[in-house]
């Protein structure tokens, strides 16, 4: 990974739109990470970090703290991303499908997408069927969605397609873009979520090791799997390593009525359907938020959860909270602006250092 210095006001550094690019690129439906996990564990090689893999599949890199017998704090990001899952598999080798995640037919949309299979991928188009159709008048229902994959049942069965198994758009149609303002503008791409989280850690990391930073609480750095399907992965985590503190890396969707802009600042979640968040948590984000010389948005999210919430909800962590970027749309194209991902770079360097959250 390249240098990852910031440099004051709303620049960024090229390396971060690189990087995203590069994550956007692979597939990482839920329960199918690997092919991203592989790219997050070159990065960390490349870096010099020993990492490890949990039965989960969770990517984990320890960082010892100044104060060795602090309180464990996990700092998460997600691997996987929405999508669809095939639920059977017709005659003609058109496949019926379901939502992998928190996703509408609308949002995807009638697009290329790669289906995953036990030893190869292949390549469909979504399908809403005819515009003159009674259900494209009425509103497209998962039911009357179909993949196209032009191949017989035949040929899916050697790449292992079956029922399960997983799809999301191809490469070429997840691509990020910078529009907007082009002194501040905005970045969009197919699910930010959550690849801006991993982006982000992976640029904490390198800010670490450049600067021969160390934390003062013990942290724990992880990558995890299946969050769009029940956020299995941190809640086996946390289970297992016992954290104090769990905080996720994510972002937060802006709707009408939220006192909530998209803009440089960063966004911490203080309710959402599952939990009300650790308020102490989130006082320390704004003494690290000014420190970074910036401020601290919050906001209220009752029909989302993340990993810190379900961790905290289940007893895995005494304290959780979510940390961010504010977005426009979820689950779907989204679009955030470019600067908040260096204030929130910036802001997670100062949380590092706080001795007393």
């Amino acid at each position: 990974m390249k240098s990852t210095n910031l440099s004051a006001g709303n620049e960024m550094p090229r390396d971060f739109v690189t990087l995203i690019r590069e994550l956007l690129t692979v597939p990482a439906p839920s329960g199918r990470e690997e092919q991203i996990a592989a790219v997050v564990k070159r990065h960390l090689d490349e870096m010099g970090y020993a990492h490890e893999t949990d039965g989960a599949g969770n990517i984990l890199t320890r960082l010892e703290g100044r104060k060795t017998d602090g309180p464990l704090c996990v700092l998460a990001a997600h691997l996987d991303e929405v999508g669809m899952v095939v639920t059977k598999i017709e005659p003609d080798g058109s496949l019926q499908v379901n939502r992998s995640g928190r996703i509408s037919p609308h949002k995807l949309g009638e697009r290329p997408v790669t289906i995953v299979g036990d030893s190869g991928t292949v390549t469909g188009a979504v399908s809403f069927g005819s515009g003159h159709s009674h259900a494209e008048a009425e509103g497209i229902a998962w039911e009357d969605v179909r993949v196209i994959t032009g191949l017989s049942r035949e040929a899916l069965a050697k790449a292992g397609i079956r029922p399960g198994s997983t799809a999301v758009p191809t490469p070429q149609g997840r691509e990020c873009l910078l529009f907007g303002d082009p002194a501040d503008p905005l970045l969009g791409a197919w699910t930010l979520d959550d690849r801006a989280g991993v982006a982000v850690l992976l640029q904490l990391l390198a800010r670490l090791k450049e600067t021969a930073r160390q934390p003062v609480l013990p942290t724990l750095v992880a990558f995890t799997v299946h969050e769009e399907g029940g956020c299995h992965g941190a809640k086996v985590l946390a289970h297992r390593e016992k954290p104090e503190i769990f905080i996720a890396i994510d972002g937060c969707p802006w709707k009408p009525g939220m006192d909530l802009e998209v803009d440089e600042r960063p966004a911490a979640w203080s309710k959402d359907a599952l939990c009300h968040y650790d308020q102490r948590i989130l006082t320390a984000f704004s003494r690290a938020a000014r420190m970074a010389g910036t401020e601290l948005q919050t906001a209220v999210v009752p029909s989302a959860a993340s990993d810190a919430s379900a961790v905290y909800s289940s007893g895995g962590a005494a304290r959780a909270a979510v940390l961010g970027h504010a977005r426009y749309n979820s689950h779907g194209y989204e679009v955030a602006r470019l600067s908040v991902f260096a204030r929130l770079l910036d802001t997670l360097t100062a949380l590092l250092e706080l001795d007393e959250w």
